[in-house]
């Protein structure tokens, strides 16, 4: 074969690749095992049209990086009957104009109704609310409408990129309320590192919404601001990276320890890397009843936190040979090392898109069961978690809401997954149920 590559870290962008093929019997399966040689993921195949002697067709790829793509395409040339007619990124067409957009829920067709939706109707619902405040909630959007609020600090495995760049993640959480829930989520981007800005803004703000959604604050300011914020306002605040992760993490292995027997209550659980993510799924486990939380980290305050909180500081030696669960959270690839597996241990090593021991080589060295970040997504959280509190009118979050939750999760995990599908709308709604349960048991 001309074209090589080398060896490659898990699959981290998609491409499209529109190619003109001479239609003979024969010329497909050279393409995919050309493909499949050079190490690309084949996704969809689809046929963009046909002539007398040809056709075009698109190939969907996950590949590397961009020297990947280089490599497969001058290996593509060493075909005869094939060219190459374009390469189309899916991920950019698919954020042109943003991925959100506000839109009226009523027709304005004719100058009556829009003397009913505007004025001069418009000023009797005005008054009601003026009288009434809580028929805000009934003739207005607010009760359900979340802000999903970032400082970009913190966005995704990108560090601190700036609340602007942190844009799509957040478009993309309001897509996932708006198709998974029904609810609306307004994008809010601020230009501050400073708590008391933050926590003041948002505040100030407050009134448009029935609820926070913190997302993509780094540690350890996301603490102050959570708490912070929950205490000025009477609507839940939740930062995502660490509850809903945490909630995730917690269904997730509520289905794992059933199925190797293992019981999670007296079980000892290692959390690698204590920033707001772990440190999350460290608290939800404690609350939990899990009596024994190891923790490591390469910050000092962080591990004086997890003290304070219950937990057992440790070196990552140390964590690795006594816990019988482990969960990773750093973002380092390949930090924990195959000769640091003990048998019989579970592992989910979190990060993405590189995990810090691949689940298959994490196996091989004695493990139990191992599963990486690709599964466990705060999206299975996060969207039923806010429709539960929104319906049942709560104005915080509590342990007893997430716990029921990820016991939610995993009551609608299939036998053969680890979680549900984020699309699982049946998932989704048992969650807001059992987060609406709770929030009543509680109150």
């Amino acid at each position: 074969m001309v074209a090589t590559t080398p060896v490659r870290s898990n699959a981290k962008i998609l491409r499209i690749i529109r190619l003109r093929v001479t239609d003979k019997p024969g010329f497909l399966g050279k393409i995919a095992t050309l493909l499949g040689e050079l190490d690309a993921n084949i996704g969809e195949i689809t046929i963009v049209s046909q002539g007398h002697d040809f056709i075009i067709r698109e190939f969907s790829l996950q590949i590397d990086d961009d020297t990947h793509l280089q490599c497969i395409l001058e290996g593509l040339k060493v075909l005869e009957g094939v060219q190459v007619e374009a390469v189309i990124d899916p991920v950019q067409h698919a954020h042109e104009g943003g991925k959100i957009e506000i839109r009226s829920r009523v027709k304005l067709d004719s100058v009556e109704e829009m003397h009913r939706i505007y004025t001069p109707g418009v000023a009797q619902i005005c008054k009601l609310i003026e009288k009434e405040p809580q028929a805000s909630k009934v003739y207005t959007s607010i009760a359900n409408t979340v802000a999903v609020v970032t400082n970009g600090t913190a966005i995704l495995g990108l560090g601190n990129i700036g609340a602007v760049a942190g844009m799509p993640v957040m478009e993309g959480k309001s897509v996932l309320y708006q198709q998974l829930v029904g609810i609306s989520a307004v994008p809010i981007l601020l230009n501050s590192t400073d708590i008391d800005v933050i926590v003041d803004t948002v505040a100030e703000i407050a009134p448009t919404f029935a609820a926070i959604h913190l997302e993509d604050i780094a540690a350890p300011e996301c603490f102050a601001v959570e708490e912070q914020l929950q205490k000025r306002l009477n609507i839940p605040v939740l930062h995502d990276d660490q509850h809903a992760t945490a909630v995730v993490v917690l269904g997730a292995l509520m289905t794992v320890t059933q199925r190797t027997g293992i019981d999670l209550g007296t079980a000892k659980v290692g959390i690698i890397g204590l920033g707001a993510a772990g440190f999350g799924i460290a608290h939800l486990l404690k609350a939990y009843g899990v009596r024994e939380i190891l923790g490591t980290d390469l910050k000092k305050e962080a591990m004086e936190r997890l003290e304070k909180a219950g937990g057992k500081p440790v070196d990552l030696n140390a964590l690795m040979t006594d816990a019988d669960v482990v969960v990773a959270t750093t973002g380092v690839p390949g930090l924990i090392k195959p000769e640091m597996v003990q048998k019989g241990q579970v592992i989910l090593a979190l990060s993405n898109p590189d995990p810090e021991i691949n689940p298959e080589l994490a196996i091989k060295c004695g493990a139990e069961f191992a599963a990486d970040g690709r599964t466990i997504n705060n999206a299975l959280a996060f969207p039923g978690l806010f429709r539960g509190a929104l319906k049942i009118g709560a104005t915080h979050f509590t342990d007893a809401m997430k716990i029921a939750a990820a016991h939610a999760i995993a009551g609608q995990t299939k036998m053969d997954s680890l979680v549900p599908s984020i699309l699982d709308r049946d998932m989704h709604e048992a969650v807001a149920q059992a987060v609406m349960q709770a929030w009543l048991d509680g109150n």
